[in-house]
């Protein structure tokens, strides 16, 4: 990790301090801790974790750039679906982990323009510190809507209308599945001497039991190959979905994320998993460097997500990639407003679009979800290029 630029001596502090947390956690539940409690430790620890501190965490400054980040023209784009889900259903509007804001100011000032803002812009946000940022780039870039915002603590007990959640899933804490010849086990969280007098973390290997088991066993996984197949099981992801599907009257959730369906997730190519951490632009291996100033994320399999809403009782409105998603949602005229095809603001509108929606960047990785109650006829941005048939 030689290669990746060095925290700030009080950035080290903090994540020592939260690394401190962890091994009190492994020492509590006897040495192992799984790494579903180890990932929800590091990302959302009050005050410690990479979502709740105060670290820098979006845009050119931060660890990654989100669509938002690159273009107000995604949430242009986007804001036509959520007028169609808002028509079929109630003007209310929900975004689940709104980063700095700019999706939610985007939104809000392209609806006003449609002349269709929702009666409330909700915002389910635990970090203090990004609510701190939501409220100031708001009042910034569209002080005029931000009495409409409310920040919520927990999901609505009832709720109709539009709730979006744009790279929500590929960091809820997931289960390590692990498969051998010799069996199915959970890979956790343990600590080892470190030779100095210390430990460290370590990986370590439990028999896969319970719900971690149970699914394991439903996903028929490619036989080990060199020894063990490894990969993650987003838990957590299916319980949220379920949740909401207990709470939504009438109305649409628009997932957006990166992953695949899950005959293309469990491939025996794929033997290593997908998690990945992130720390300045720079992508790697290790979840246990500097608990707290990395961002960790794994793939998102949308069957998985897909077959829990519908077991909840919603239905599932369509699936397609983002690329397809915003083309049917009009990026390409919101595009040609931009001004003359010459101009320098156009040409980098159009060169982030083709960020947005080229296959070998954003375009086919990232995928759109729609899963609903009470909506009648296709949705907007599924009408073209939906693959509801491939999960």
């Amino acid at each position: 990790m030689t290669s990746l630029p060095q925290p700030s001596a009080d950035a080290l502090a903090q994540s020592a301090h939260l690394l401190a947390l962890v091994e009190a956690d492994i020492d509590e539940a006897g040495g192992w801790i799984s790494f579903a409690r180890y990932m929800e430790r590091v990302l959302y620890a009050p005050g410690l974790g990479y979502y709740s501190g105060g670290a820098r965490k979006f845009g050119p400054g931060g660890d990654f750039i989100t669509a938002p980040e690159l273009t107000p023209l995604f949430g242009q784009a986007l804001a036509a679906q959520v007028e169609q889900v808002m028509w079929a259903s109630a003007p209310q509007l929900i975004e689940v982990g709104a980063g700095t804001g700019l999706l939610a100011t985007d939104l809000l000032l392209e609806l006003e323009r449609r002349g269709c803002l929702p009666d409330e812009y909700g915002i389910l946000e635990l970090s203090g510190e990004l609510r701190a940022r939501q409220f100031d780039t708001l009042a910034q870039k569209a002080p005029h809507l931000a009495a409409r915002v409310r920040w919520l603590d927990e999901l609505p007990a009832q709720f109709s209308g539009a709730v979006v959640a744009n790279e929500v899933l590929d960091v809820m804490p997931v289960h390590l599945l692990v498969s051998r010849a010799d069996g199915l086990f959970e890979r956790g969280v343990s600590l080892v001497e470190n030779g100095a007098g210390g430990r460290r973390l370590c990986w370590a290997d439990v028999p896969a039991e319970g719900a971690v088991r149970d699914a394991a066993l439903a996903l028929d996984l490619p036989a080990p190959a060199g020894g063990e197949y490894v990969t993650e099981l987003n838990l957590a992801g299916r319980a949220w979905v379920s949740a909401w599907a207990e709470r939504l009257e009438r109305g649409a959730m628009l997932l957006i994320d990166y992953g695949y369906p899950r005959a293309e997730y469990y491939l025996p190519s794929r033997s290593n998993g997908t998690l990945l951490c992130y720390y300045r632009h720079h992508a790697h291996g290790d979840p246990f460097l500097w608990p707290g100033l990395n961002d960790i994320t794994a793939f998102v399999d949308f069957t998985a997500v897909a077959e829990a809403a519908f077991d909840a009782g919603l239905d599932v409105h369509g699936y397609t990639t983002q690329a397809q998603f915003l083309f049917n949602c009009g990026v390409l005229e919101c595009l040609a407003r931009r001004g003359p095809q010459e101009s320098a603001d156009y040409i980098r509108a159009a060169r982030a679009v083709q960020r947005l929606t080229a296959p070998q960047e954003m375009g086919e990785l990232f995928k759109v979800l729609a899963v609903g109650r009470g909506i009648d006829g296709p949705l907007l941005g599924f009408v073209r290029g939906d693959r509801l048939h491939g999960l």
